[in-house]
């Protein structure tokens, strides 16, 4: 794993040459395109800041990201920082993901739902297109700590879920609880399966065991394809978990979700859908005629600015940089769990993750809301508090919260 760190200087001449490439309204004549530059009304394009400002500078040019860049020809008015994007994808495929020579499609998404659903619409299109399957005979399977999206993405493409269960310790997918779904599903006439493997779940940082879950459903003989919801792992567990068998060397993982405004610290608007190559095609809006290269992408246009900031963080702290920043997150957090085990508390946390969920039990209302710790409910019956430590999280309050559960428990 190894991407190269670029200076502030190498930055900007990368991202305003790329500009540079693009469409200028200014400049050309043009009459066709149904954009323009950000209003300069409202947003100033002169301010002598900017030129020390890729970023600011990019989101008031204003590039239109439509389609997918790793796959075919996409507009040119826009093509320098396109050649920005599928850098960044190939980053994210090739080094976080171990993809080496191989080569992969993918694209800048509104967040991690969306890459989500793109990836369970993808291969919705697969088995419809390949197995000629009806969308009653394609199942989703994902556990009961997953995020949302999943559900969210079943309902909007009317496939049916099956949820599997976790152990309440180890917060694993039980065998039972699978194979139960694949028989209920089998039953209501399912032939193919999306199994969606968690890269930390939202609420644990739990990390399924992809290879345990494969096993049970070869065993079972059933049809599935594989797509990781990396988008809060996706940046700190491949760093801090050298053994991860959840990379593109597992011929089992067809796609992976990452979302850069989670530890990236990006802009929100940043998540990363990427996907072995043949399959963005199922994803094709044969209609979307007016695009050049078409489009294969959910959402269609979005902005090229928010690739650009992904690109930024990246290419500035390099891969050493960024497993520098990741120790030192994961350091605090088993100092944080080291203190919790001396004053036996109970929480989970798996090893190579930031998230901490703390038994209820241990924590009042009145300090989870002091310290605005997320439940696993708003509603009642709150089982888990949960702690992430981000790049905000100060040891002061880390200290200050663990005094203060030594002064409830008196």
């Amino acid at each position: 794993m190894f991407w190269e760190s670029y200076s502030h200087k190498q930055i900007k001449e990368k991202v305003f040459s790329a500009l540079d490439k693009n469409l200028d309204y200014r400049e050309k004549p043009v009459l066709g395109l149904p954009a323009s530059y950000l209003d300069s009304e409202v947003f100033y394009d002169d301010a002598p800041f900017l030129k020390d400002a890729p970023f600011l500078s990019a989101l008031i040019a204003n590039p239109n990201h439509i389609g997918c860049h790793t796959l075919n020809d996409s507009e040119v008015a826009f093509e320098g920082t396109h050649q920005i994007e599928k850098e960044l994808i190939d980053i994210c495929a090739k080094q976080i993901f171990d993809g080496r020579e191989e080569d992969f499609d993918g694209y800048v998404a509104s967040g991690g739902t969306e890459a989500n659903i793109q990836a369970i619409w993808i291969l919705k299109g697969y088995y419809e297109t390949e197995f000629q399957a009806k969308a009653d005979q394609i199942g989703v399977i994902y556990s009961e700590d997953a995020h949302y999206s999943m559900p969210k993405a079943s309902k909007l493409l009317s496939l049916k879920s099956y949820v599997t269960q976790v152990d309440p310790i180890s917060r694993a997918v039980t065998k039972e609880s699978l194979e139960n779904c694949i028989t209920a599903a089998q039953a209501d006439g399912v032939k193919h399966f999306i199994l969606v493997i968690n890269m930390s779940t939202t609420m644990f940082g739990s990390v399924d065991d992809i290879g345990k879950i494969t096993l049970w459903l070869d065993d079972l003989k059933v049809d599935y394809k594989v797509h990781v919801d990396a988008a809060f792992g996706g940046y700190i567990y491949p760093f801090s978990n050298e053994a991860s068998l959840l990379t593109f060397q597992n011929p089992k993982i067809n796609s992976f979700t990452l979302d850069g405004h989670k530890m990236l610290q990006s802009p929100y608007g940043t998540g990363i859908y990427l996907s072995r190559k043949g399959f963005m095609e199922y994803g094709l809006t044969e209609e979307a005629n007016y695009v050049k290269g078409k489009d294969y992408t959910l959402v269609g246009s979005r902005s090229g600015a928010n690739a650009i900031a992904i690109w930024m963080i990246m290419r500035t702290y390099g891969s050493e940089g960024w497993k520098g920043k990741i120790q030192k997150l994961l350091s605090k957090t088993d100092r944080l769990c080291s203190n919790l085990d001396e004053k036996g508390v109970e929480y989970f946390r798996n090893p190579f993750m930031n998230i901490v969920a703390i038994k209820s039990e241990f924590v009042s209302k009145a300090q989870a809301d002091k310290y605005m710790l997320l439940p696993d409910t708003h509603s009642e019956g709150v089982k888990w508090w949960k702690i992430v430590v981000m790049e905000h999280v100060k040891q002061g309050v880390v200290d200050s919260f663990l005094h203060d559960l030594d002064m409830e428990g008196q």
